[in-house]
């Protein structure tokens, strides 16, 4: 098993950055892969834990898209998919940039996946934990360290 290097939350940058991700990254629904790749990148921001994007053409499942939208500062507007395999639908479960701001014109094409509305998602062989709280899509892995974002009284930070 390949051993993913010990990282701390609180030394990731702000404003974010992008980078390619080595491992082979993987979700599963309803007994199914939904998806996986190994060109996948992640966003590693200051207090967050790192959000994982996979090339779209590596999803296997039917993603259908949702009303509503959010706004990130620094990489755009964002848009929803519900995802369906095997007759079972994870609401609201992904999300894109369609159209990224220009430092994160790579993530044109990808799709990111909330990790608690999966049965399991893998980074390498490490299975994921989500990032506390609702909104954010980090997925947390045994080499985190720092207290990420997402749980009551994080808000501000």
């Amino acid at each position: 098993m390949t051993e993913l290097a010990v990282e701390n939350v609180q030394d990731y940058p702000r404003p974010p950055a992008l980078e390619p991700v080595a491992q082979r990254l993987a979700v599963y629904l309803a007994g199914e892969l939904v998806a996986e790749t190994v060109r996948g990148v992640r966003i590693l921001e200051t207090h967050h834990a790192p959000t994982y994007y996979l090339p779209a053409e590596d999803v296997l499942a039917a993603l259908e898209p949702v009303g509503g939208t959010s706004f990130c500062e620094w990489k755009g507007h964002a848009r929803y998919f519900d995802v369906t395999v095997n007759g079972r639908t994870a609401r609201r479960a992904a999300w894109t940039y369609p159209d990224p701001s220009a430092p994160f014109a790579a993530l044109a094409g990808h799709v990111a996946f909330y990790a608690g509305k999966f049965d399991a998602c893998f980074v390498g062989e490490q299975r994921v934990v989500p990032q506390p709280g609702d909104f954010y899509g980090g997925w947390v892995t045994p080499n985190l360290r720092g207290i990420p974002k997402g749980a009551p009284g994080t808000e501000f930070w």
